[in-house]
């Protein structure tokens, strides 16, 4: 029971990244103008930049090195922040006129929230397959105490 309850907040840790990454790179893409493949691509490198900086903050504000704590975020959330990334833009790609649909409009909305409630639905048993094997979050419990 303790794994599923760690798998699962690992899991939303690493959505809460994703979610912000995902927002940010659409947002900021469709304000530029940008195509349909530049905007997946600033969305999949900001979601991953947020998730590992969502990581990384409590250690390096309690005093660890980036050189410690890079390879612990890097292990704690690639396979999670990967999962939800391919599921996410696949949900979006294939829900017709999602892609396209502007900031203002509800189908823009509603497809990033489903994608991304799926995308953690999908994760949660990566993350606790991790766990169980001593890897991904459970790489950083050893180091909540810093």
């Amino acid at each position: 029971m303790a794994t599923n309850r760690l798998a699962f907040s690992a899991t939303v840790h690493c959505l809460t990244g994703c979610a912000i990454g995902e927002v940010l790179g659409m947002i900021l893409s469709t304000w530029w103008g940008w195509g349909n493949a530049a905007s997946i691509a600033l969305s999949i490198v900001l979601a991953f930049f947020f998730g590992y900086g969502l990581t990384s903050l409590p250690l390096l504000r309690s005093g660890m090195s980036v050189r410690r704590v890079a390879p612990l975020a890097f292990a704690s959330d690639t396979a999670s922040i990967t999962t939800m990334e391919i599921v996410d833009n696949l949900f979006i790609l294939v829900v017709p006129g999602a892609i396209a649909a502007g900031l203002g409009d509800w189908l823009f909305w509603w497809s990033l929230g489903v994608g991304l409630l799926i995308a953690g639905a999908v994760a949660w048993p990566v993350n606790r397959w991790l766990l169980v094997r001593g890897k991904g979050h459970a790489v950083m419990h050893e180091h909540h105490a810093h």
